[in-house]
């Protein structure tokens, strides 16, 4: 296999699990009267059993070994992850709704690959990557035009721009987790930690309850599709493509959830949305190096591209961790 495929692997791993993400914002209709904490809880609970019998294959072996060779900061970060970028997100994003229109944090959510693209990359004292950071202009200008601006107050704009800290941490502090756990095992641990973080918020706020037939099947569509199945593929892009580009692909969220919402009779499909998905997907193929892309040396092994895409992820990562830790990021409500 050569970087050229391995890239394009990457490419659709990305992809597929964003869709994913986005078609669970449909499913996440049905859990509006469920206590949100307790919900979590459940559906990353649920997503760590069904993830620990996938590290028992041979390829995936040695999972006790790779937590254990964790540093006290490696843990941290994967608790961080979970907190920022998992529980907080989910949180941020339905305290935005509370007075604010869905568009409003879903909007300033597709300005993470800007941010990512443009900003981290100066505050590591590197220049961004003109395909990356055009290609990220795109996509956030085309989540725009598919879901537009709703009314908002002060209180629901904060929750947004705290929901964007979200989804940049959820790339950001996981990137050097990728190359020590791996795509099963990182997801396997974030979501074990965000389920004991979510059930002690639960505890001490709206508890849990036994879901009804309805919310069973959502919990159980996002606990599988939306977190079991997308975060092995977005960690495994994440792995092959850097932070960046991959990043580059939360775009992707919103289309999903527009194109997949008339589907279940809560939403419209015109011409908005379609020529959204159009700008969405052009900055996606541009930024990602799926347009330009040159062909790859002969004779590259597998090996030597994990490592390479290893090392860019943990530098891209570590770097940025810092400027994250020193600005504090915050954290839409991550429902995939």
């Amino acid at each position: 296999m050569n970087s050229s495929h391995s890239h394009r692997i990457g490419v659709l791993l990305a992809a597929f699990g964003c869709v994913l993400v986005g078609a669970s914002f449909t499913a996440g209709g049905a859990l509006v009267g469920y206590p949100h904490a307790g919900g979590q809880a459940l559906r990353y609970g649920v997503a760590c059993v069904l993830l620990v019998p996938l590290l028992l294959v041979p390829a995936h072996r040695g999972a006790v070994r790779r937590l254990r060779a964790l540093t006290a900061g490696q843990w941290g970060l994967a608790a961080a992850v979970a907190a920022v970028g998992m529980v907080g997100f989910n949180l941020s994003v339905l305290a935005a709704e509370r007075t604010a229109e869905p568009a409003v944090p879903g909007v300033l959510v597709g300005c993470a690959p800007i941010v990512v693209a443009v900003f981290v990359p100066l505050a590591v004292g590197r220049r961004p990557t003109a395909a990356v950071s055009a290609g990220a202009l795109l996509v956030a200008a085309g989540a725009f035009v598919v879901q537009g601006w709703g009314g908002t107050d002060q209180a629901g704009l904060v929750w947004s721009v705290l929901a964007l800290g979200g989804e940049i941490g959820f790339a950001l502090l996981a990137a050097p987790l990728v190359g020590p756990l791996g795509p099963p095992l990182l997801s396997a641990c974030v979501c074990g930690l965000a389920a004991v973080e979510a059930g002690g918020l639960a505890l001490a706020t709206d508890g849990v309850r036994v879901p009804t037939g309805a919310e069973s099947l959502a919990l159980g569509w996002q606990a599988v599709l939306a977190t079991v199945v997308a975060f092995v593929c977005w960690y495994g892009g994440l792995r092959r493509l850097g932070t960046e580009r991959t990043t580059l692909f939360s775009g992707l969220i919103p289309v999903s959830a527009a194109l997949t919402a008339p589907l279940a009779g809560v939403g419209t499909l015109g011409f908005a949305q379609l020529a959204g998905s159009a700008l969405v997907a052009a900055g996606v193929a541009l930024g990602s190096g799926v347009v330009g892309r040159r062909g790859a040396r002969p004779g590259t092994t597998e090996r030597a591209r994990g490592v390479v895409a290893e090392g860019r992820a943990v530098a891209e990562g570590s770097a940025t961790t810092g400027e994250l830790a020193a600005r504090r990021p915050t954290a839409p409500g991550r429902t995939g």
